[in-house]
């Protein structure tokens, strides 16, 4: 995936980067990604960067004067999409002299993003913010704070962390203590680490840069996972950023909505409430659901709700479907009216699938992460299950739904926005949609006889 895919820019965006591991490599990728959808991009910095190379930028201007800066990018913005502004040569330093912050708007009327490393790592992979960093622009609209994965493993030392004494000091670690995913997530999260300096209205995307190999996706799926209930983050980019395809995940927030307000004619009776292992059908899908990387549980009620809500545990949502009987679609509209606006995705599941495992539905989770699709149907040798998994993007359409069809419609209609995710085995494909289906359920079981 580009990183320009998963960030999923705006026109008249300002793009802050921050932290170690990777910025510049970071900056001059997106703005190229950019330029080849043919946008107009400028990179820059309010600190100091390395001139960059003829790969990284098409044209280079350094001027000291704000005015004539301004002028001077509007011309080169004529004959190239991708230029970069310095405001001085540091020979001495080998360096470019960043631009005044309070320039950024006017620039970002010249172009249609801007570019902005806002602080300096001096090579590291993780960086504590000194007191006069980092010098973040306030119309910064994309605050992006970067860290570099192969940290993990190593002593928290200057070798690695740039203020490594000061990483310590937030983090609660000691100096020479061995760098964990934890201590990266702290200090991603911190407010005078990683976060110091977003901007209140800033939509906050960490970047955990140099994920390599399995042992670093490890790595970064654990900070990833410790950071995904931290509100004021929007997504977290898991990559490298000098690779041909520089992100490999993307974590989304996705709410599931577990459809339960069926009457289960079919069944004869109220299936939510069947014991399975001892524990109420619909009790052990939501303990499953919450064991898994989904942000919420939204369950959806019609039929006997009152004598369902009970076993509902008090850190799931509720909605109550009125219209239950007119089908599946209904709950599915009445789930997506309630979920987070913070939620980029659904995972819609059906009520009456006791043997869903927790594992599987990480295995689905991690497949969006990794795509730009907007459907991702579970498989297993040829045979098509669910819960299915719906990005943002489909809400509408999921809404226009009508009957007891569900999502099939969509999977139908949109075949090139469906990601087929293969799953070991069958088993979370089980549903109980007969008496039968129970018995044979039984049989794969410890029930103790918990009430119906």
């Amino acid at each position: 995936m580009r990183l320009c895919d998963a960030l999923q820019l705006r026109r008249g965006d300002i793009v802050a980067l921050v932290g170690a591991g990777g910025k510049t490599t970071a900056m001059y990728r997106l703005a190229r990604e950019l330029s080849e959808n043919g946008w107009r991009v400028v990179a820059t910095t309010t600190t100091m960067i390395y001139p960059p190379s003829q790969e990284q930028s098409q044209a280079l201007i350094v001027e000291p004067d704000p005015v004539l800066a301004l002028q001077r990018v509007e011309d080169a913005l004529r004959a190239a999409r991708q230029i970069t502004l310095a405001a001085e040569r540091l020979e001495a330093q080998g360096k470019l002299r960043g631009i005044d912050p309070h320039l950024l708007p006017a620039l970002g009327k010249l172009a249609d993003v801007v570019i902005v490393e806002a602080d300096g790592a001096r090579g590291r992979s993780l960086k504590a913010p000194a007191s006069h960093e980092p010098v973040v622009p306030a119309a910064a609209s994309v605050f992006i704070p970067v860290v570099g994965i192969d940290a993990v493993g190593h002593a928290l030392d200057d070798s690695v962390a740039h203020r490594a004494e000061l990483a310590a000091s937030l983090t609660g670690h000691a100096l020479g203590e061995t760098i964990t995913t934890s201590l990266i997530a702290r200090l991603l999260v911190h407010p005078q680490g990683a976060m110091k300096g977003a901007p209140s209205t800033a939509r906050v995307i960490p970047l955990l840069n140099k994920v390599h190999d399995t042992r670093s996706l490890t790595a970064g799926r654990e900070i990833a996972d410790r950071m995904r209930s931290d509100l004021r983050i929007e997504r977290v980019l898991l990559g490298a950023v000098q690779s041909e395809e520089p992100v490999v995940e993307c974590w989304r927030r996705v709410s599931a909505i577990v459809l339960a307000a069926g009457s289960a004619t079919r069944f004869g009776g109220l299936k939510q409430l069947l014991p399975v292992a001892g524990t109420p059908m619909i009790e052990h899908i939501l303990h499953t659901l919450h064991a898994s990387g989904v942000f919420e549980i939204i369950v959806v009620l019609g039929h006997a709700a009152q004598r369902i809500a009970p076993y509902l545990p008090t850190w799931c949502h509720t909605a109550y479907n009125r219209d239950w009987t007119e089908g599946m679609s209904s709950s599915i509209r009445t789930g997506l009216q309630v979920v987070s606006p913070t939620a980029q995705a659904a995972l819609l599941v059906l009520a009456d699938q006791p043997r869903i495992h927790s594992e599987h539905i990480d295995r689905i989770l991690h497949a969006y992460y990794g795509t730009t699709r907007s459907i991702v149907v579970p498989f297993h040798r040829g045979q098509r299950g669910t819960p299915v998994l719906f990005d943002r993007r489909r809400f509408t359409d999921l809404a226009s739904l009508r009957g007891d069809l569900g999502g099939r419609q969509l999977i139908a209609q949109l075949p090139h926005e469906v990601l087929a995710v293969e799953l070991p085995s069958a088993d979370s494909f089980l549903d109980v949609d007969t008496p039968t289906d129970y018995e044979q359920l039984l049989k794969h079981s410890d029930n103790t006889g918990a009430h119906v």
